[in-house]
């Protein structure tokens, strides 16, 4: 019988992200949070990474214990064979393959035991990992932010796993955009200038921004040099990302 979510177990997801609110970092999540969560839901490591998978960039990797556990080979997303078996590997490419951000993932999703030991990313990355579950939280358009759970030899990730951490997911996502906001401050623009951005980051054209606000497609063009220059950026892309941070732009 699937085990439940217990009251306690319900009262510690909101424990932890309360505890987290207090806390500023960097970059990614708090380290005494993912302590936690790595109490409420066991497993040998817990990593949080984010990345452009198009690009193959790991902008951070942050995991509880430091250092991994004895049996798990090097994973570091930054590293080649990481990204050459990347989109070979049915879990990890699943977000980016399907679009489905919100459900979590478990690697029985995809593979057999022996289905999974026979890939590469197994056999050059994730070597000693036999059981994982994946929740990702929103990003950016062509990125994902994951928490990874590793496992060892033993129990699979269960039910009472799984809705813990579908639980968790909204939750946490909402305490790293308050993060974001408080690691990045507003951008300093006019009031014109956040509309004509707010309509770039729609996928407006010049020319139909230009008609939207009633004015030249030259004055337009001049306008975002000025926010370009404001922003310290060189596109309209990166203009985005910086104003609006935690957008799913």
């Amino acid at each position: 019988m699937a085990e439940s979510v217990r009251d306690h177990e319900l009262r510690g997801l909101l424990e932890v992200i309360e505890t987290a609110r207090s806390i500023d970092v960097a970059e990614g999540l708090p380290i005494a949070l993912l302590v936690r969560v790595q109490a409420l839901v066991a497993c040998d490591l817990l990593s949080f990474v984010e990345l452009d998978t198009a690009r193959q960039v790991c902008f951070f990797d942050q995991s509880v214990p430091d250092g991994g556990y004895d049996d798990r080979r090097d994973q570091d997303p930054a590293d080649s064979a990481f990204w050459r078996h990347y989109w070979d590997s049915l879990p990890c490419c699943y977000p980016d393959r399907s679009g489905d951000d919100r459900s979590v993932t478990a690697l029985s999703d995809f593979y057999t035991q022996r289905q999974w030991h026979n890939t590469g990313m197994y056999a050059d990355c994730l070597g000693g990992v036999e059981r994982e579950a994946m929740l990702c939280i929103s990003a950016p358009a062509g990125r994902t932010r994951r928490l990874l759970f590793f496992r060892g030899p033993g129990a699979d990730f269960d039910s009472r796993d799984r809705l813990l951490l579908s639980l968790l997911r909204p939750l946490l996502s909402e305490l790293y955009q308050e993060l974001e906001r408080r690691r990045r401050p507003v951008p300093d623009l006019t009031p014109r200038q956040w509309e004509l951005l707010r309509l770039v980051a729609y996928g407006r054209t010049n020319a139909e921004i230009a008609l939207d606000l009633v004015v030249t497609k030259d004055t337009v063009r001049k306008h975002l040099e000025n926010i370009f220059a404001r922003l310290h950026v060189t596109n309209r892309t990166a203009a985005i990302a910086q104003a609006f941070p935690t957008r799913p732009y």
